[in-house]
């Protein structure tokens, strides 16, 4: 059909994304033939760029309340996920903040015995409670001495602590904060990811793109569907 062939898709695809709703149902022929319009090809359009821009849940959230006209809950999930890249955005940037400061000034070597929660507070300046409200956000992962019951903090700990802490300082949130560290982690320190800022920052780029790309074509849907 050539509703597919314009996006090199299978005719099987279009029947599915009716049945899932993202584009509306179309009108049976006497001989049972699906009969498509130019609203399933704007659907279609706006689908599949909305996919690129957003992936294929929050796309297929939009599309569903778009064909049933309920245009305010098509924007909220567009609201939605245009502020999940501004986080996305953010987090990078206090990972290059992170990666500035220790590629520039690394911090002292921590003594070599663990530390204790009274210990590393000490040496942040900051409360034990503080210590253990980063825990909870999983931005700490501390290891425990069973038999006397306390946290100690490694060398590893101790160098997300002082990231922590720097991005604190920062004004960035908890959450904000516990993501550098997972992406800390993940690269095993701060060379490889540094390595990994400048592509993570293009994928950004293209995604945000795409966003603007799919909103043109959902604001064409409901042009197409008339008033």
């Amino acid at each position: 059909m050539d509703l597919a062939r314009e996006h090199g898709i299978s005719s099987q695809a279009v029947r599915n994304y009716e049945r899932d709703g993202v584009i509306p149902a179309a009108r049976r022929t006497p001989s049972g033939y699906r009969a498509y319009t130019e609203v399933h090809a704007a659907a279609l359009r706006a689908y599949l760029a909305l996919v690129a821009g957003h992936g294929y849940a929050t796309a297929g959230e939009i599309m569903r309340a778009a064909v049933r006209g309920d245009l305010d809950a098509a924007l909220r999930a567009v609201d939605s996920s245009h502020a999940q890249l501004l986080r996305d955005r953010e987090t990078l940037d206090a990972v290059e903040a992170t990666i500035g400061v220790l590629t520039a000034a690394p911090t002292p070597s921590p003594p070599g015995r663990p530390l204790t929660v009274g210990d590393l507070a000490h040496r942040l300046g900051v409360t034990p409670a503080t210590l253990r409200k980063w825990e909870r956000a999983g931005i700490l992962s501390p290891a425990r001495d069973r038999a006397a019951g306390q946290r100690l903090y490694g060398p590893d700990d101790v160098r997300d602590a002082e990231l922590a802490h720097l991005l604190r300082r920062g004004g960035y949130l908890l959450e904000h904060i516990a993501t550098v560290m997972r992406q800390v982690r993940a690269a095993d320190g701060p060379g490889p990811l540094a390595a990994s800022l400048h592509t993570w920052r293009q994928r950004l780029a293209t995604r945000g793109h795409a966003m603007l790309v799919a909103a043109g074509h959902l604001a064409g849907y409901p042009a197409a569907t008339g008033p």
